[in-house]
């Protein structure tokens, strides 16, 4: 019999056409496999059982870089062949195939690179077919190498018959290389002038100096520093204006960061994945420099994952975004040399062109899973499967923080990088460009676009520029969606979505809020009690000032003495209370990340932050774990339940007036908070009759809170839906727009009126509550 076969997939620079070739001639089959834009493609031709043998071990035995979405096969009429060959690529009429993630140098490929007799022994850019760069270096599909910026590296005889040897591991490995063919590294100092000397061994020399190095890594240039030394952390700290946000830290094996956090299983198995992201993990005391994470009870580590970093590492060292705070990562050697020059002594750079430009990857284990806090290298760009096919291709253009976007086509969400904050220029131009380059690699052209309904958020506007039909989706009612198709799950159900801020459907700052929520609609059924924000955006900057709205809502006859937090900032106090009061620059919110700025105020952990959430997170480091008291907020039932935030600020302060030390107090809150989720979810199923409850925003990146929190919905009754495929900040915000857009045009709901930002759209389509 011969049967045609279609895989589909992430199945392309993975090693799946010499893996099929293997199969069908270790069972004697006759036929050919290749690569299309759709995917592989491939016919095979022999005795029915062994045919069959086949089919099954093509999806059991698949390489470990591949990912199967589907197999489809037709029975053709036998051609009598009995050879098996390799098809050139064809360039088909679309591009649906999947481009695979970059991903952490392989086993096989180590032992070379620690080899002395082996040809490539010591060299820095050795890969094969199950590891190495793929979607950074991919400009077009199909992948093949002159499809990818190895294009201009012509293969020597030795890795040209590697390459063509189907029974080597190199077989069509695009970018396959050694030292006589391949990249070769330099070391340059900060005018682009070539050092002397061996690159490798004098880079490594520089670091062990206390020097600052920009390495040229998968994505774009990290920074470098010693993490043992406090004055070349701080050093780095200071040039690129960082005052107190964490650093990264790589190690050179798991051994390594076992000495510096405390690493539990599903830790682990995070650090040695083949995605190799960098995992957040409780810090041992006195391991690297205190200016590597000031403060912080977490440390984020991350093992080698290009043959590169492991021939530079040996002990611990500071691995940061190369860019100034506020910037995209620089990944073109012109730009990082222009930019980082009065940070970086010496640049470690090489001639293989980075694509796209790639930020690592940011997890935790929680719960013993996987919890993605920033979704990037080795993660983008594999799809997200969801349920419902969109009828027409999404573009949804995500937030204004953590920005990623999102193309959507058939049954299929391609999520981008992290692109950043959308504050300047040139995350601007990161954003348009990488958007570009996804439409253009996967063949989407939108016909929708979805877009949050902040008239100031720079991708409305860009998308509201856009000539075809606009879909405006609520910030909040996007993470509810969000959280939905992560779990693959369309509603309706509870949604609780805490975060900093977003622009509700009612004019004022949401960000504490109860949904009633399915793909296509929402409606606010409950939110925390709104506050004034004293001065707006001055107000997320300096928590004091919440601590102040707060605490005149807790106490509206004024609040008692003796509150530190009234004594440090006594200067401004009047005003800032006067501001609230008169509502003068000071809008309402209802946001849960607003109530944790207060208590982190009230509590003496920071009056103003110097990166976005600062408070919230030393808040949480705070809390004692063992405490299990809690403070209780009342609920004010109206149309929609009123939760009373200010109840929590008044117990913590009057705790505080009582002596009771500031770790216990954090914890309490925190226990208050999920104790008022889980209350205002009980209200909802009475009024609803729903018993599924999705978890998503900002605030649960809080490991604290979301245990907590869940643990008490579980116990309950309640099923938990919380994030895993993507992150539940606002990265994940675009995927939420695009399952919303795509349920809406399948409903007919496109174009939503509203769409032009004038009037903000939301509860009043969709789901419409019981009762």
């Amino acid at each position: 019999m011969r049967v045609a076969i279609r895989v589909e997939g992430t199945v392309q620079g993975v090693g799946f056409r010499p893996f099929v070739y293997s199969l069908a001639t270790g069972l004697g089959l006759g036929g050919l496999v290749g690569n299309d834009a759709d995917g592989v493609f491939a016919e095979v031709e022999g005795p029915t059982p062994d045919v069959e043998r086949f089919l099954v071990a093509l999806e059991r035995d698949a390489p470990p870089l591949a990912r199967i979405e589907r197999v489809a096969t037709t029975n053709i009429p036998p051609d009598g062949g009995a050879s098996f060959s390799i098809s050139p690529s064809g360039p088909g009429s679309q591009r649906n195939t999947p481009v695979a993630a970059d991903s952490a140098t392989c086993a096989d490929c180590l032992r070379e690179l620690a080899d002395p007799a082996d040809r490539r022994f010591g060299y820095p850019f050795i890969n094969c077919t199950n590891c190495g760069p793929r979607f950074t270096i991919v400009r077009d599909v199909p992948y093949d190498r002159g499809s990818t910026t190895m294009a201009p590296f012509a293969m020597c005889e030795q890795c040209a018959a590697e390459y063509h040897d189907p029974a080597d591991r190199r077989f069509h490995a695009q970018p396959v290389c050694c030292p006589a063919c391949g990249p070769r590294l330099a070391l340059r100092d900060p005018d682009g002038s070539v050092r002397a000397g061996e690159p490798l061994a004098t880079a490594a020399a520089l670091l062990r100096q206390g020097q600052v190095l920009a390495v040229k890594g998968l994505g774009g240039y990290h920074l470098a520093a010693d993490a043992t030394s406090g004055a070349a952390a701080a050093a780095l700290r200071a040039r690129k204006h960082r005052e107190d946000k964490p650093f990264a830290v790589m190690v050179a094996d798991l051994a390594a960061a076992r000495r510096l956090c405390e690493v539990d299983e599903a830790s682990s198995s995070l650090l040695t994945s083949p995605r190799r992201p960098i995992v957040l993990m409780p810090r041992r005391p006195g391991t690297v420099a205190d200016a590597v994470a000031p403060g912080n009870r977490q440390l984020g580590v991350m093992l080698p994952y290009t043959p590169l970093h492991h021939l530079l590492v040996t002990g611990p060292i500071v691995l940061t975004s190369g860019n100034r705070s506020d910037e995209p990562i620089a990944y073109r050697d012109g730009e990082a040399l222009s930019r980082l020059a009065g940070i970086a002594d010496a640049f470690l750079t090489h001639n293989r062109a980075i694509h796209i430009r790639t930020d690592d990857s940011v997890v935790r284990a929680h719960r013993g899973t996987e919890m993605l806090l920033r979704r990037s290298r080795g993660y983008v760009p594999e799809p997200i499967g969801v349920g419902a096919r969109f009828r027409r291709p999404v573009l949804a253009c995500g937030a204004e923080l953590k920005n990623t976007f999102c193309l959507a086509k058939d049954g299929r969400a391609v999520i981008s990088h992290h692109i950043g904050d959308l504050e300047n220029a040139e995350t601007l131009r990161s954003f348009t460009e990488g958007i570009a380059h996804f439409a253009a690699l996967f063949d989407i052209a939108p016909q929708v676009v979805a877009y949050d309904l902040h008239p100031e958020y720079l991708s409305t506007k860009y998308a509201l520029e856009l000539d075809v039909e606009h879909c405006g989706v609520q910030h909040h009612h996007a993470h509810i969606a969000s959280c939905l198709a992560d779990n693959g799950e369309e509603g309706p159900v509870i949604g609780v979505a805490f975060d900093g801020t977003g622009y509700g459907t009612d004019g004022t700052l949401w960000g504490g809020e109860f949904l009633v929520a399915d793909l296509t609609g929402f409606h606010r059924a409950g939110h925390l009690a709104p506050v004034p924000m004293p001065g707006g955006t001055a107000a997320i900057k300096q928590p004091w000032r919440m601590a102040a709205a707060y605490l005149a809502a807790a106490y509206p006859g004024g609040p008692p003495d003796g509150l530190d937090v009234m004594t440090r900032n006594e200067r401004y106090w009047p005003a800032v209370l006067a501001l609230g009061a008169k509502r003068i620059n000071a809008p309402l919110t209802s946001s849960a990340g607003r109530l944790f700025d207060a208590v982190a105020a009230l509590l003496g952990v920071r009056d103003t932050i110097n990166y976005e959430g600062q408070a919230a997170v030393e808040l949480e480091q705070l809390a004692d774990p063992g405490e299990t008291g809690s403070y209780r907020a009342g609920i004010r039932a109206q149309e929609a339940y009123c939760m009373e935030g200010a109840d929590l600020v008044r117990a913590a302060a009057e705790d505080l007036r009582d002596g009771t030390t500031a770790p216990v107090v954090a914890a309490r809150f925190h226990n208050g908070i999920a104790a008022l989720i889980a209350d205002g979810c009980v209200q909802l199923r009475e009024r609803h009759g729903l018993s599924t409850v999705a978890l998503s925003g900002g605030v649960f990146q809080n490991q604290l809170v979301t245990h907590r929190a869940a643990a008490r919905l579980e116990a309950r009754g309640f099923r938990v839906l919380t994030h895993s495929r993507v992150p539940c900040n606002d990265g994940g915000i675009s995927l939420g727009q695009a399952v919303v857009a795509g349920a809406r045009d399948r409903a007919g709901q496109v174009p939503v009126t509203e769409s032009r930002g004038l009037r903000p759209s939301g509860g009043s389509r969709g789901v419409v509550p019981p009762g």
